[in-house]
């Protein structure tokens, strides 16, 4: 390949903690990425090490508004994740999930980019069943507290297919589980950077409910590696396509993990449950092994003292 044919890559929220390692990845691999965040959860921080790499372009866009930009592939993750962020404006976090899609379906259209949906598993809301494999519609409270990002990423999913159906774009759809490791922001309230932070300033470490409930924790790497199998897989391949590690923990145990690690004081303290809060989450990953080959490296045992080295040096 020479230098006129590296791929133009578009990065929606490509200053957050998923998006800048997949913009890290990219130009490793020779890519020219155009990273685009609001900076809304996104972080300056995060990218600030790829802002002189010749093949890095930063633009301060929100999505929720049209982009005319010529690219070849777009990975689109613009939206907040985390129940803290996304509740705190939901309707604009519908608005990121559905018309961003929209302005980012349209521009793929118009330049016959593939592109590639940052889904989540929470499109299978408080799941019936366990694990939860692609097949399963979910069990999706449609006016609930945490709808507005569940069913904005439900509507996202229907409009990449009915733009595939409809105009034959070629789409991946990427059902993300619960991802950690350095990058995360420390005050996004999702259970790992929690537990960390909290662990870190000697305060109790909250657990909701009994710490019975179950999560699966894939580390970024992994998670930035089925992404990019994902977008390099054959056209008729479109998912959408479990990405996760199956390993199950309690939040209990994750919490005591945490606290080895970490030391210090800190006591658990039971809160009561949130409204919707899953039960279980584990991915089926049959279909990632068998279509692209894909399946986590890194487990918790690993994956987890990075993350608290990372954590450290910014408490």
């Amino acid at each position: 390949m020479n230098k006129w044919d590296n791929k133009r890559v578009l990065v929606t929220g490509g200053a957050g903690f998923l998006g800048s390692h997949l913009c890290e990845r990219l130009i490793d691999a020779g890519d020219e990425v155009l990273c685009v965040d609001n900076f809304f959860t996104g972080r300056r921080a995060n990218i600030a090490h790829l802002l002189e790499h010749p093949h890095f372009e930063l633009q301060r866009h929100d999505v929720t508004f049209p982009l005319y930009v010529e690219i070849d592939e777009i990975y689109n993750l613009a939206c907040p994740a985390s129940p803290i962020h996304y509740q705190h404006d939901p309707v604009q976090t519908t608005k990121t999930s559905v018309h961003g899609a929209i302005n980012m379906l349209g521009l793929a259209k118009r330049v016959g980019a593939r592109i590639l949906q940052a889904s989540t598993s929470e499109v299978y809301g408080d799941p019936t069943e366990h694990p939860q494999t692609e097949a399963y519609w979910g069990n999706v409270n449609p006016i609930g507290i945490r709808s507005c990002y569940d069913e904005g990423k439900r509507c996202a999913e229907t409009l990449f297919f009915d733009y595939h159906r409809q105009h034959k774009l070629e789409i991946k759809v990427a059902r993300i589980f619960n991802t950690y490791g350095p990058r995360m922001h420390p005050e996004d309230g999702r259970v790992v950077s929690n537990f960390i932070m909290q662990a870190l300033r000697g305060e109790p470490i909250t657990i909701y409910g009994d710490g019975s409930q179950t999560r699966s924790f894939c580390y970024v790497d992994d998670l930035v590696e089925g992404l990019i199998r994902l977008m390099a897989s054959p056209p008729e391949f479109t998912g959408p396509v479990n990405l996760g590690n199956p390993a199950e923990f309690t939040i209990r145990q994750l919490a005591e993990q945490v606290l080895a690690l970490v030391g210090g004081a800190s006591k658990l303290n039971e809160q009561p449950l949130p409204e919707d809060d899953p039960k279980q989450r584990q991915p089926d990953i049959t279909l990632a092994q068998s279509q692209f080959g894909w399946e986590p490296k890194v487990e918790l045992e690993e994956g987890l003292p990075r993350t608290v080295e990372f954590f450290s040096t910014i408490a």
